[in-house]
């Protein structure tokens, strides 16, 4: 398996693009925003997904974890390949994304070319529990304590369960507390953490 890949830049079309590392150049698909930061003659590091299939192989690139894992979780999804999955996490950050299966907003996903309104309300439907699990199961471990610091933590833990880094989390985490009322659940802060990180 193919984890990453870091490089020069050797070629881009209009899919992919082709990072040259130790003598290999690999094909890599990456989205609109992958592809056009990248130049010819620069180093480049992409987080992959490789997809090994009986009849084909292919490297899907990815700026972040974050970005990864979500496409990973995306394909667990009847009907989402990696070609839709890829549309999909390229589409918006993935907190954005996050908050809108939470919110069963089904709008943000129909406007993504290749989804539907019946494919969005499966990866809603399939995705929901195991998006907030992530962050409950992640806020149960580090619980335990009360008081806004308490509260703080198992926010931060829970936005880390969903990829993002401790510094991130702790700053969406400190702005949630002071834009949620006193005695919110634990979805209400974290939605309200995704939010913050949508602005960033």
């Amino acid at each position: 398996m193919i984890a990453s890949v870091e490089g020069v830049v050797a070629a881009i079309g209009l899919d992919s693009l082709v990072i040259e590392a130790g003598g290999i150049g690999y094909r890599v698909f990456a989205g609109p925003a992958v592809l056009a930061a990248a130049h010819p003659g620069t180093r480049l590091r992409l987080h992959t997904y490789h997809l090994v299939r009986e009849d084909a192989q292919a490297l899907y690139g990815f700026r972040t974890p974050e970005e990864l894992g979500f496409f990973e979780q995306l394909q667990t999804v009847a009907g989402v390949g990696p070609k839709v999955a890829l549309a999909i996490v390229a589409s918006r950050p993935v907190a954005d994304l996050q908050l809108a299966i939470l919110q069963s907003d089904e709008a943000v996903l129909t406007a993504i070319p290749g989804v539907g309104k019946k494919l969005a309300a499966r990866v809603i439907l399939e995705l929901k529990e195991k998006v907030a699990a992530a962050g409950m199961a992640a806020a149960a471990a580090a619980g335990g304590r009360r008081g806004a610091a308490a509260g703080e933590t198992e926010v931060i833990a829970a936005l880390q369960a969903l990829g993002y880094s401790a510094g991130e989390a702790r700053e969406a985490a400190r702005e949630a507390a002071g834009a949620t009322a006193a005695g919110a659940s634990l979805e209400d802060r974290v939605k309200a953490a995704l939010r913050t990180l949508l602005r960033e």
